[in-house]
């Protein structure tokens, strides 16, 4: 398809800069896949009532790292702001241009911005709150296997050896999206807020990640910020199940397409994993919602294998109109970035395809409906 198709033009003042209180207060466009005239007006406290009994929610667990931060050049003063992106293990791809050990320094791939990007320049990393922090930064060479990153040589020069869980539980802020800190900047609010990192991070984070390929997000499942405890109690009183998947979240995918058709479009890949028991729970409900776009690209790309599930998968499957659908039969979700893949796959939910969604995105702009990250959200039925 052609990308131009997923454009659209969205006043900024309809991009949310803060999220809404309660979490499950925040609006909720319902739709029908099958059904073009329904079109209702709810809150996503509404959920219970729109949804059936042996109707099961798949929501993606993946817990957000505090991966932005921000620093200051030791020689210069230049201030730089950068997200980690991945830890860089000896026998990574990435790490064929720099030393092997880097004198026993962990090495991260990040995006930095910064004045000046040069091997050998140090950032001196402020804590959360920006004060001075222990940690430092060192620049090695660019990414080889990442667009725009660089490798950093990190560590703590008050605890040899901290790992990074360590220096971004000193250093780390909430990866928020450029556009929520645009969004605030242009609203005269502060850029950081105290509550970013819990608000940013759906209540069901899974704590322990002990599994393969368990280095967390850079960016919030963002359909799942909207629940809370006592919307779990209801729905569940309600006869209505939930079920978790993980898809760790990357910075690809909220990246504008560029290419002037989909198919030319480098798809981002990501580590995902079904556990047996949601794959139980999935056969005998009713039917499927997938909360939020990670969690339906989490199903769709292991319902494709033909050979027995592995325990974790990496996926770069792209969903656009023309998809059959295998595992799933609605979606809740939040309202995209245009030209995006996540607009895409969206798009592939209806027989119309982009024109439907469209239609829908053209009425929540008329309605005031808020958008992206911390914006309101679209329960699309089957």
């Amino acid at each position: 398809m052609l990308v131009n198709d997923l454009d659209f033009e969205l006043p900024g003042d309809l991009i949310a800069a803060t999220a809404t209180e309660p979490r499950d207060a925040a609006r909720m466009l319902v739709v029908s896949r099958s059904d073009p005239s329904r079109l209702e007006h709810r809150i996503v406290r509404d959920l219970p009532s729109l949804l059936s009994p042996g109707d099961l929610l798949v929501t993606n667990d993946s817990r957000v790292v505090p991966a932005r931060f921000r620093g200051s050049n030791t020689e210069t003063g230049g201030r730089a702001e950068g997200l980690w992106l991945r830890d860089v293990a000896p026998g990574d791809p990435a790490r064929g241009t720099i030393e092997p050990e880097v004198r026993g320094r962990t090495i991260w791939s990040a995006l930095v911005k910064a004045r000046r990007h040069r091997a050998g320049r140090v950032l001196a990393v402020q804590s959360r709150d920006g004060f001075p922090s222990p940690v430092r930064l060192e620049f090695l060479a660019p990414d080889p296997t990442e667009p725009g990153a660089w490798l950093l040589a990190a560590w703590d020069n008050d605890t040899p050896g901290a790992l990074t869980p360590e220096m971004l539980a000193c250093v780390g802020l909430a990866p928020l999206p450029p556009y929520i800190l645009h969004a605030r900047r242009d609203a005269g609010l502060e850029q950081d807020r105290p509550d970013d990192l819990d608000r940013y991070q759906t209540i069901y984070a899974a704590d322990d990640r002990t599994a393969r390929h368990s280095t967390g997000s850079v960016a919030a499942p963002t359909a799942g910020l909207h629940f809370t405890p006592a919307l779990f109690d209801r729905l569940e009183n309600a006869g209505v199940g939930r079920a978790p998947v993980t898809l760790h979240v990357g910075t690809g995918t909220f990246k504008t397409v560029e290419a002037d058709d989909l198919n030319e479009h480098p798809m981002h890949a990501e580590w995902c994993s079904i556990p047996d028991p949601t794959r139980a729970r999935m056969n005998s409900a009713r039917r499927v919602i997938a909360v939020g776009t990670t969690a339906a690209r989490t199903l769709e790309a292991f319902a494709a294998l033909k050979d027995t599930p592995p325990a974790w998968l990496e996926t770069d499957l792209l969903i656009q109109p023309g998809h059959t659908w295998r595992s799933l039969d609605g979606l809740m979700t939040n309202f995209h970035l245009p030209r995006s893949t996540l607009l895409a796959l969206v798009a592939a939910l209806f027989p119309e395809g982009v024109e439907r969604v469209r239609a829908i995105y053209d009425e929540a702009i008329r309605e005031r409906y808020r958008f992206f990250s911390f914006g309101d959200a679209m329960l699309i039925l089957p």
